[in-house]
């Protein structure tokens, strides 16, 4: 059976895609993580987990078209599965499970 829980940067990740739509690639993943979270993250960590996703079968990825902006070099597109947005829904319902009734300082 696949591991279906996220972890915090997963969860980022995928939520990072459903805001970018079809503009989601590493660069623009990391950078909405960047802003949303305020938090530094590196495009090596997030290129080895939309990977670690498309693997789990959560994302998927098409090649776009060659630019020569980078140098003929073609961006990959990632976008979420229904799997990926079923383990996104259950991880926040279950974070908001947790914070119930805590009282946060």
């Amino acid at each position: 059976m696949a591991k279906t829980h996220l972890g915090e940067f997963e969860i980022f990740v995928l939520s990072a895609l459903l805001h970018l739509g079809d503009d989601a690639y590493g660069v623009t993943v990391s950078r909405e993580i960047e802003d949303r979270a305020e938090r530094t993250v590196s495009i090596a960590a997030v290129h080895t987990t939309l990977l670690r996703l498309e693997k789990k079968g959560f994302v998927s990825s098409r090649i776009g078209e060659p630019t020569a902006r980078r140098g003929g070099r073609a961006r990959r597109y990632f976008r979420i599965e229904a799997p990926g947005a079923k383990a996104l829904a259950k991880a926040y319902k279950t974070l908001e499970s947790m914070r119930e009734g805590l009282v946060l300082p």
